[in-house]
């Protein structure tokens, strides 16, 4: 297996919350603490997510905000409410087996987009736990941004 590298043009905030929850096995990061002005501290569950990219063909880590569905991971492909869909959303569409870091526990999943009820009820959910999301999905160019629920296996 290639070995997993950072993905290329994250933000330093996210390159720098990845390696201290990378260099602590996932004790520190897990729960990330967002400054944002005029707002009070939001403090937000992560995992790290890995994917293989659909044109490299190399293993992609990706810091990302998560809810819990079941005995299931759910993320949301925001970029920030940009009018596309983030890389690694496009990496898991080409290869949906995934690997996850969630705190100190690693673990193989199977990505997929949630649809219907099951995508309304887990964007809520996302919405709760990390409002600027919202405002994401107004800024999106009439793009719905997809929720990915990561199913473990094995």
């Amino acid at each position: 297996m290639p070995e997993t590298k950072l993905a290329p043009k994250l933000p330093q905030w996210m390159k720098d919350h990845t390696d201290r929850y990378l260099a602590s096995g996932g004790t520190d990061g897990h729960m990330y603490t967002i400054s944002r002005p005029g707002s009070p501290d939001l403090t937000v569950p992560s995992l790290l997510l890995s994917t293989t990219g659909r044109k490299s063909g190399q293993s992609f880590l990706f810091p990302l905000f998560y809810g819990r569905a079941g005995t299931s991971y759910f993320v949301i492909a925001s970029k920030g409410g940009a009018p596309e869909h983030p890389g690694w959303y496009r990496n898991i569409l080409a290869d949906p087996k995934v690997g996850i870091q969630v705190g100190t526990e690693k673990m193989q999943a199977v990505a997929r987009t949630a649809t219907g009820a099951e995508r309304a009820r887990l964007w809520q959910q996302a919405v709760g736990f990390f409002p600027p999301y919202a405002d994401y999905q107004v800024k999106s160019a009439g793009r719905e941004i997809p929720v990915v629920v990561l199913d473990p296996v094995g």
